[in-house]
């Protein structure tokens, strides 16, 4: 039976509750914290606070696009009244344990479920500082008489940040050292902690606006709890046949555990399930695709450049995903591709992807396709992620050698039979397609530091909103406002897009044609193109003028209403 990470349910009565209320808990600490027993039932609940399938898949930034766009995406946020991301009822439920836990007398266990609260109190404050930046850091519960804890004002981002990185030491020292695929472990922590410092060091570093020091210790965590977990740990990336490996990896029912550290368990027979394969093959989420430049982006299979290509700019279909690294075939429909279980060779269809590029990373055989029925378990932490980090935080802190590389991208780039980054040619001839999109480095490493960013995009797409992260710490957010667009189309046509002699697609301009079996889409109603009946890239949400705001939207508004209960509140910059 497949144990589910974060659906025990346990009557605590301590969830959502906000600062300004007392809490209303159902248990006692003079009867309960007594067994370790009693601490593991309790520690049970902070799993919810663990991301949800969709939060893990549903990614929506500039890697994978949609008929919507998000208020983030075009410049449309607004200082919200309420919500807005300000709650802090998981952190009073931490709080409260770690208040009364010492009162069993199994300290051993009272370490070791400390360090699983402070691995989660580390998990909360990282993500409301990536959003608001200062918040007030409270290490105790608050009662309701407590008005100078209620009425705090924000804490510097360095104060919460040294907090959050000695919550996750603790955890490391106390958590058990061993790999569970659905329970939090010290290898679990390695992994945050290798997450927060790259993150943290190179928000310092490219964000000097908001005059934060010591970004190299930041980085410098990075590569530690990386080194850590990567010759002590035991994972590995895991490796089948190259044209499959990628994509059994995300398929498969249960996590494989030789890589994921982490994930949200899904079970047929415990009846809790998410919503993928449906997500991806109808018209009911947005038809999601993947954007034009990540596609550029993936290089060809010997390891040379898609866009120094001649005329890459107005290949077909067919042409552009010809001995390409093969990730790209493993994560959209591809010719020659088919279900899982299944011998039929299906092309995109037009119906489910708003660009062509439809995708098919994560989904699983034809039996969970029902609404809300799928299964496979969703990844949180696995072992590529801190291999990527360690080569990035090393590239940018300068310190990066051909060794890292082998240690680091190789193994991640063997899985599926593609060529290692070459640091010496990287940065002696930095791709100028990738250049034009990250704006913001310099210095020696350039090159290759295009190259990691391009494998971490790679490699990441479509797995807990990574894409968004890393554009707010590299401080590329110019990048949002670009056009996005999809496959490329000389004009209205008939169009075979696997090249077996059957038309699948056909672009008309007037009349509907009588072709059966084909997508029928019509010109400037199912499909707009750059330059109308003249041919063109696919242009989404081509009306909607997108905008990103610099000095702003970096991060995220203070609410009204808790401005009003706390006075002591200030707002981020230009919020006002």
């Amino acid at each position: 039976m497949k144990k589910i990470l974060s659906i025990i349910a346990i009557s605590l009565g301590l969830m959502a509750c906000d600062l300004d209320q007392l809490p209303q808990d159902a248990i006692s600490p003079e009867t309960f914290f007594n067994t370790e027993n009693d601490l593991l039932l309790y520690t049970n609940s902070f799993y919810n606070a663990m991301p949800s399938a969709e939060d893990v898949y549903n990614e929506d930034v500039d890697n994978i696009v949609k008929t919507s766009l998000r208020d983030e995406l075009q410049g449309t946020r607004v200082v919200p009244t309420s919500g807005g991301g300000w709650a802090w009822g998981n952190l009073r439920n931490i709080n409260y344990f770690l208040a009364n836990s010492g009162k069993c007398p199994d300290k051993k266990a009272v370490a070791k479920y400390n360090g699983l609260a402070r691995f989660f109190r580390a998990y909360f404050y990282f993500g409301m500082v990536k959003r608001f930046g200062d918040v007030p850091w409270y290490s105790t519960t608050i009662e309701l008489e407590d008005q100078a804890l209620l009425t705090k004002a924000r804490d510097p981002r360095t104060l919460v940040m040294d907090s959050v990185m000695a919550d996750i030491d603790y955890a490391i020292a106390n958590l058990d050292a061993s790999r569970q695929v659905t329970t939090i472990t010290k290898y679990t922590a390695l992994a945050l902690k290798s997450r927060i410092g790259l993150y943290e060091g190179t928000f310092r570093k490219y964000h000097p606006e908001f005059n934060l020091p010591n970004a190299d210790k930041f980085l410098d965590a990075c590569v530690t709890a990386s080194e850590d977990l990567m010759k002590n740990s035991g994972y590995s990336i895991y490796k089948a046949t190259p044209t499959t490996a990628y994509m059994k990896l995300f398929s498969s029912d249960n996590a494989i555990p030789d890589e994921v550290i982490l994930a949200r368990d899904f079970s047929d027979e415990l009846q809790v399930y998410h919503n993928l394969n449906y997500y991806t093959m109808t018209a009911s989420y947005g038809r999601p695709g993947l954007e034009k430049k990540l596609v550029n982006s993936y290089l060809m299979a010997d390891g040379t450049r898609f866009t120094d290509k001649k005329g890459y700019e107005t290949m077909q279909f067919y042409d552009e995903v010809q001995n390409r690294d093969p990730r790209l075939a493993q994560t959209i429909r591809t010719p020659g591709y088919t279900r899982i279980g299944e011998n039929a060779q299906l092309v995109p269809e037009f119906g489910a992807t708003v660009t062509g590029y439809q995708l098919i990373k994560f989904v699983s055989a034809p039996k969970w396709d029902t609404f809300s029925k799928d299964i496979t378990d969703m990844p949180i932490f696995r072992y590529a992620e801190v291999l990527l980090n360690y080569a990035e935080a090393k590239a940018e802190k300068g310190t990066l050698t051909q060794a890292d590389l082998d240690l680091a991208i190789k193994p991640i780039r063997d899985r599926v039979g593609m060529p290692n980054i070459n640091m010496e040619q990287a940065n002696a001839n930095p791709d100028p397609y990738q250049a034009a999109q990250y704006t913001q480095i310099s210095g020696k490493n350039l090159g290759v530091i295009l190259e990691i960013r391009r494998e971490r995009r790679i490699e990441l797409v479509m797995e807990n909103f990574f894409r968004w992260d890393d554009i707010i710490r590299w401080k590329e957010g110019q990048a949002l406002t670009k056009q996005y667009k999809g496959m490329y189309f000389p004009g209205p046509g008939s169009y075979d897009l696997d090249k077996n002699g059957t038309i699948d697609v056909v672009i008309y301009d007037g009349t509907k044609p009588d072709i059966k079996g084909a997508q029928l889409l019509k010109l400037g109603s199912d499909v707009s193109l750059e330059n109308g009946a003249k041919g063109g890239n696919i242009i989404i949400n081509g009306h909607i003028t997108k905008k990103f705001v610099e000095n702003r939207d970096y991060l995220y508004p203070i609410p009204k209403q808790e401005r009003l209960l706390n006075t002591n509140l200030t707002q981020n910059p230009n919020w006002e």
